[in-house]
């Protein structure tokens, strides 16, 4: 006893205080943690980012296609100008399409259902391509790809943050995004050495292999829940998380959120904890893309072959490279450093990049542009640099690849994890579906009036004004976005309830 007693009445040195105190007081959530098990985590994400990939697939596919399709010898299958401008376009169409339809079906049949629904048109939209015989056969054929693709980006993302603890939810979440940029490097690389017909065929292989694989993995532990499926939902926890946790006690927390919740009204949408997520969202996803990155990679191929990069080939598999190699930095640390710290910097990075290719244009273009021209902006700005005799050409590339780092580091990714984050669970699908619908609708607007864009405002004058936008994003993301990071989605959404 007298051992026992000098024992407990020894002053601690205060080392000893820092380093055993955070020991001695684990939180229910961190002991839980430390005995979660992941692989079939993991094993269910990569299941469900089989859908961003075949995302990306479609976005990728347009870029070889086209030049494949406008040489075939069938005169009602060959793309002309306008028609190839339709042809990469109207897959915006059918994904804000997919926006409006994703929040309805993910919200009334599931989130697993919904990702078993996206591949049947995937699948159907590459199998009326590849059998087309007239140029409407393959606007249908993207149409439906389209669909499938804004139904895509908007269950995944629901999906995976269900799933997923807050421990690796950051890191899952991003995956959405790296697949879809691996998915358009992988059909950047692959239409170098196949046409349109057999990259198509090559396209629909990922939505197969997700229809089947999805068909094993769990619904969400929340959405089972939502619907009174206790039993099911535990299932899908012990499936989850594996053996060793308490499932008892992660049900607990989400019934806490979940019970009592009514189907979502409009009369919610005074409240705070439902309009304040849902400002933020759709902000995120309207400054996303008024950001420039559109234009930026409108310009990527001429930026590339006017600093002699011939094969414009070869330009997209360089910006795609870089696209796959930051969003997977960004995959890495977002749960270390956070949400907004990524924002800004990626935010500050754009502005630096818009501002240096409006010094570029302004350089290379001395002369005003005014209505009287009537040459598109590729024609305008390779004429120009011809004139700087290629002088210029270095601070282009410099600005394209900083922009493209800087986007791919938090502006790609993030407003995606966000959107899947910040909105409860009543209003996740509504709310998700509008996000995807006004993401989808700026990129056709920014696509096709860029150009009218560079008429008004001068070249120099536009990315003067994505710089603008881009200082507003990193605003924005101080005054708003909440720090999600570490935080379970109950915790995210007790945030908005207190905030008001």
């Amino acid at each position: 006893m007298g051992d026992m007693a000098s024992e407990e009445t020894r002053p601690l040195l205060s080392t000893e205080v820092e380093t055993e105190l955070p020991a001695q007081r684990p939180s229910p959530l961190e002991i839980y943690l430390s005995k979660v098990q992941n692989q079939n985590l993991f094993l269910a994400t990569f299941a469900a980012v089989l859908g961003p990939l075949s995302f990306g697939f479609v976005l990728g596919y347009s870029s070889p296609a086209i030049p494949s399709l406008k040489k075939v010898s069938n005169p009602e299958l060959r793309l002309e100008d306008i028609q190839a401008s339709w042809f990469g376009s109207v897959v915006t169409l059918g994904a804000a399409a997919g926006g409006i339809l994703g929040g309805y079906v993910v919200d009334k049949f599931g989130r697993k259902l919904t990702l078993m629904l996206c591949a049947i048109p995937f699948v159907f939209g590459f199998t009326i391509i590849i059998s087309a015989q007239n140029v409407w056969m393959l606007y249908v054929g993207r149409l439906l790809n389209g669909l499938a693709s804004g139904v895509t980006s908007l269950v995944v993302p629901v999906y995976i943050s269900e799933i997923a603890h807050s421990k690796v939810r950051g890191m899952l979440g991003s995956c959405v995004q790296l697949m879809v940029v691996t998915g358009i490097l992988g059909a950047y690389i692959a239409g170098t050495g196949l046409d349109w017909c057999w990259l198509a065929v090559l396209c629909s292989i990922p939505p197969c292999f997700m229809l089947v694989l999805v068909a094993f993995m769990p619904e969400t532990p929340r959405f089972l829940l939502s619907r009174n499926q206790r039993p099911e939902a535990i299932a899908a926890l012990q499936f989850l998380r594996g053996p060793l946790v308490d499932h008892e006690w992660e049900c607990r927390e989400i019934e806490v959120n979940t019970e009592g919740q009514e189907e979502l009204s409009l009369a919610e949408f005074k409240n705070p904890a439902i309009y304040k997520p849902f400002f933020i969202g759709i902000a995120m996803m309207f400054f996303q893309q008024v950001s420039g990155i559109n234009a930026i990679m409108f310009y990527a191929e001429t930026i590339f072959e006017e600093a002699k990069f011939k094969e414009s080939g070869a330009a997209s598999i360089i910006v795609g490279s870089i696209q796959v190699f930051f969003t997977a930095v960004a995959a890495l640390i977002i749960d270390r450093k956070g949400r907004k710290v990524l924002l800004v910097v990626s935010g500050f990075i754009m502005a630096i990049s818009a501002a240096i290719f409006a010094i570029y244009c302004k350089m290379a273009l001395p002369v005003p542009i005014n209505s009287s021209h009537a040459n598109p902006p590729s024609s305008i700005l390779s004429a120009a640099v011809v004139e700087e005799e290629h002088r210029l050409a270095w601070l282009a590339v410099l600005s394209l690849g900083l922009f493209v780092m800087g986007f791919a580091l938090g502006w790609g990714p993030i407003p995606w994890l966000l959107m899947s984050e910040i909105f409860p669970l009543r209003a996740r699908g509504v709310a998700s579906g509008a996000c995807v619908l006004t993401n989808w609708l700026m990129a056709f607007l920014i696509t096709k009036e860029f150009h009218d864009l560079m008429v008004f405002l001068t070249p120099h004058g536009t990315f003067w004004l994505f710089c603008a936008m881009c200082f507003s994003n990193v605003l924005f993301t101080i005054l708003f976005v909440p720090e999600t990071r570490g935080k379970s989605l109950e915790e995210i959404e007790a945030y908005f309830q207190r905030s008001h």
